[in-house]
């Protein structure tokens, strides 16, 4: 069983990530996710790109899951977010990058470009704080 999975948006795209627009999606050279706010979900996106914490990111590599790799991601706080929010430390984000096809590996894209996961996943993600996240069964 497979599972679309539309994460928590907390903000979106910064002014220092690397894009080509040229195309649909963009390809992302470089990801700065900047925070508007945040709920707390440990799965966050702005499309195209998917961010988890580090507390997941850890859970995800004690399991052999296919379909995805992880980077580096620049992570600020917009001025909506310090005004807010100004006390608010944010953990360590990563920049989950998805590879695998959807409906056959752990982690893939959809043709309408949403996640989609496995069933193991889900039960990863459910251990810890998707929240804010909109699940429904893949077609």
């Amino acid at each position: 069983m497979y599972y679309y999975v539309e994460p928590e948006i907390s903000g979106g795209i910064g002014a220092s990530s690397i894009m080509d627009n040229s195309c649909h999606p963009p390809i992302v050279k470089k990801l700065n996710y900047e925070f508007d706010g945040w709920l707390g979900d440990d799965i966050i996106e702005s499309f195209p790109c998917f961010v988890i914490s580090e507390k997941l990111k850890i859970e995800l590599e004690e399991h052999s899951l296919s379909g995805f790799s992880l980077d580096d991601v620049e992570i600020t706080k917009s001025e909506k977010f310090t005004d807010l929010h100004p006390n608010k430390d944010l953990p360590t984000f990563y920049w989950l990058k998805i590879s695998g096809k959807a409906g056959k590996d752990d982690f893939g894209i959809a043709e309408d470009f949403r996640l989609v996961i496995s069933e193991k996943t889900l039960s990863i993600f459910k251990k810890n704080k998707i929240d804010h996240a909109d699940i429904e069964k893949f077609q």
